[in-house]
């Protein structure tokens, strides 16, 4: 097979707008689990609920009464710019009152932001592009859809070390581009970008006048000595500071929040404020006690660090059943495994041996990708190392077993 392009326009292709996990639904439908089930599917952290929600939730309820303002409350926007002043090293310089705004989780906005690109840059364009890495996540294409934008796919695999390289994409998609999604950690692969990488992406983004939109959901499920470098920290040593970049975090991964739906957005405080003003239309508010949940859980970093803990222990796991098997590696951050299988057929055969045959449940990597006959996933199976160690090491021994 010769290799897929670098970049491709995918705007035509309805599989870019597929669930991967529906995907996956039909064509295990048929077929009965061959062991009991572990499902190992969805990047859902299931890592104990720390113990302060609860209470701050009780103390709360009565703000579910009440409309929460779009910009969120005060309280919750300066510990979102304090977390971010103390973790990326921002020296104050990100203003709560304008450059920080409450999400219902990452993905709401990130699905959002789209639109806003679209609305507010280069209007005069008639086919403008949105560029997403290849693989992707599902919020970045619909987004690119509701936005009536050209949806182009860069290839992050391993010969640009998992990560898109914006120098292999056309001139033109790039000037017709309104926005890039970057995300570090990458999922599935969990590569980091580094310094030079963010600052690559940046410097073409204000060449080409388009938006840099940094889903950073996984910067806080890193491996010991390999943290994270934020796109704000690389942006705010260039001369234009924040412009044109905006950052995208939840509570989700970091805190084992997901269904506390909370993130948030910050950055270019110009797009911003006229995307405050989109989102009080159209977007949902956060509630006042999920934002006071958010407030303390921004400021304790016990739990946060027993949570790595408790990766790192799933991955040393990971290091002694599966070894080197399939390209395996441990990745520098997120809870994903992004496993070779190509020598057992490919991502979509591999999921359905070790269904039928071992009851695990896991997501072939095309699945997570657009690209057609050239899908760089085909060769791929995303393992989410969510579950307890227990019944993480119980899965991976019978991945080995069934693929050897």
């Amino acid at each position: 097979m010769s290799p897929a392009p670098t970049s491709s326009p995918a705007a035509e292709s309805p599989a870019i707008f597929a669930s991967p996990f529906q995907k996956l639904a039909d064509l295990l439908a048929p077929h009965a689990p061959g062991r009991s089930p572990i499902n190992l599917t969805v990047g859902e952290p299931r890592h104990p609920v720390p113990g302060f929600v609860a209470p701050i939730l009780a103390a709360e309820t009565a703000g579910f009464g009440r409309y929460p303002p779009i910009k969120g409350t005060p309280e919750f926007r300066g510990a979102v710019a304090g977390w971010l002043d103390r973790r990326f090293g921002l020296n104050g310089r990100i203003d709560p009152e304008t450059q920080v705004l409450p999400l219902n989780g990452s993905r709401e906005g990130l699905f959002f932001a789209a639109l806003e690109a679209r609305r507010t840059r280069k209007r005069g364009i008639a086919r403008p592009t949105l560029l997403l890495p290849n693989p992707f996540y599902q919020a970045y294409a619909a987004g690119a859809a509701a936005a009536g934008c050209e949806a182009v796919l860069i290839e992050a695999g391993p010969e640009t070390g998992f990560l898109p390289d914006l120098t292999k994409i056309d001139r033109d998609l790039l000037d017709r581009a309104v926005a890039i999604y970057y995300a570090s950690p990458a999922n599935p692969q969990g590569s980091v970008a580094s310094r030079a990488d963010w600052r690559e992406v940046i410097d073409t983004a204000r060449r080409h006048d388009f938006l840099v939109f940094a889903d950073e959901c996984y910067s806080e499920i890193h491996r010991d000595g390999m943290v994270p470098d934020g796109v704000l920290s690389v942006a705010l040593e260039t001369p234009e500071g924040f412009d044109g970049i905006v950052a995208f975090n939840s509570l989700s991964k970091r805190s084992n929040l997901p269904g506390l739906r909370c993130g948030f957005a910050a950055g270019d405080a110009a797009f911003l404020a006229a995307w405050a003003g989109f989102r009080n239309m159209a977007a949902p508010q956060v509630p006042g006690p999920i934002q006071a949940v958010a407030v303390a859980a921004l400021a304790d970093e016990a739990h946060v660090i027993e949570n790595r803990r408790l990766y790192d222990l799933k991955y040393a796991a990971a290091e002694r059943i599966i070894g080197t098997r399939w390209g395996h590696r441990t990745p520098p951050g997120g809870f994903f495994l992004w496993l070779d299988v190509s020598g057992s057929g490919g991502g979509e055969t591999a999921a359905m041996r070790l269904w039928v045959e071992a009851g695990v449940r896991t997501v072939p990597g095309s699945y997570l990708c657009g690209g057609g006959a050239g899908n760089p996933g085909e060769a791929y199976l995303r393992v989410a190392m969510v579950e307890s160690l227990a019944a993480t090491e119980e899965a991976l021994g019978r991945i080995v077993e069934t693929l050897g």
